[in-house]
């Protein structure tokens, strides 16, 4: 199944007219796809404004977005809203501030399933994390598989949308939060103090955590593997890095 396949036709708003009438409405559409060719006229207006409105916008082939839409007549654009609302990275730190705790963020440096992400929001929500950061490219967005994976984690978790990476962990930085990549080549976690306000940083599944954002890292830390394979799934390894922040919190 394609990544864009049935799961994602289950959150899709089909067709100009009805994009038009959702963007009048005023809800948070998350991305807006069109197809290749079509960014003049009536598509280019739409598009104009769902950039306007904070969405990503992408460009596929025409029989990509066939297959996306179940062959619906699209007219060349279709539409994903957010299962929820994005906040901002100073709710996140206002909402730590609130609750008289140490902010304990994770940032998700391209993390592309839609099932981690949701898994990952799941368990940051039942180890005290404050908030989540998710780059607006190159990575799973708030969407239907999301939503349904978390298990209704995400009406209780902060997600945060941004267009940089790294210039968000350097903000953070420089309000105090030490920045810890998960890395299999880092210093056993057990081991490491992870008290203080902090940002756990979770890489992609294929190729972990971009150059950019690994530069940023005060840390890099990782799980002691005592099998034969070397590396876990990125929602099950961040989950145990999540509860070792937790133990030492």
């Amino acid at each position: 199944m394609d990544k864009f396949g049935e799961e994602r036709q289950k959150d899709l708003i089909i067709g100009r007219n009805a994009v038009a009438e959702l963007i009048k409405s005023g809800r948070e559409i998350d991305t807006l796809f069109i197809a290749k060719g079509e960014k003049n006229g009536t598509v280019g207006m739409l598009a104009g404004k769902c950039r306007d409105m904070g969405a990503v916008i992408k460009e596929v082939d025409r029989k990509k977005l066939d297959f996306m839409c179940g062959r619906a007549n699209h007219q060349g654009v279709a539409a994903v809203c957010a299962v929820h609302s994005y906040s901002t990275v100073e709710e996140i730190l206002d909402y730590a501030a609130q609750k008289g705790e140490a902010p304990f963020i994770v940032a998700c440096d391209g993390i592309e399933d839609p099932h981690n992400l949701g898994a990952i929001i799941r368990t940051a929500e039942a180890a005290g994390v404050h908030g989540i950061i998710i780059p607006k490219r190159r990575s799973a967005s708030l969407n239907y598989t999301v939503g349904k994976t978390s298990a209704g984690a995400l009406e209780y978790m902060r997600v945060a949308r941004v267009p940089n990476m790294a210039a968000a962990l350097d903000g953070l930085k420089k309000q105090g939060l030490w920045i810890y990549g998960a890395d299999m080549d880092g210093e056993d976690a057990k081991s490491a103090d992870l008290s203080s306000a902090a940002v756990l940083v979770i890489g992609s599944e294929g190729s972990g955590i971009s150059r950019i954002v690994r530069e940023k890292c005060d840390y890099i830390i990782s799980i002691k593997m005592k099998g034969k394979i070397n590396s876990l799934n990125a929602s099950v390894a961040g989950g145990i890095l999540m509860y070792e922040f937790a133990y030492k919190r």
